[in-house]
């Protein structure tokens, strides 16, 4: 589940870039599997900032499923979350 919020022109704490953040509750797993999949999280939205608008902020919720799925699998429904969300 992926939340994209872009500020107004007017927003006075405009930052240099977009900013990411993730929620993976302990439904996922244990600390060892949701930090696992907090970094691969963390590597594949690095490679899609450049798509996003320069305030955007981005908030990913990573559901129970995801302590099962591949690096590439996660990558693929990150992405597929961002074309959702940037239509």
């Amino acid at each position: 589940m992926v939340h994209l919020f872009v500020p107004g022109a007017g927003a006075a704490d405009q930052v240099d870039g977009p900013q990411v953040g993730f929620v993976v509750s302990k439904a996922v797993g244990p600390a060892v599997v949701r930090n696992r999949v907090k970094r691969r999280l963390r590597h594949q939205a690095r490679e899609s900032l450049s798509g996003l608008p320069g305030s955007a902020v981005l908030v990913v919720r990573a559901l129970p499923a995801s302590a099962d799925a591949g690096y590439d699998e996660l990558g693929a429904d990150l992405r597929s979350c961002l074309e959702r969300v940037l239509r």
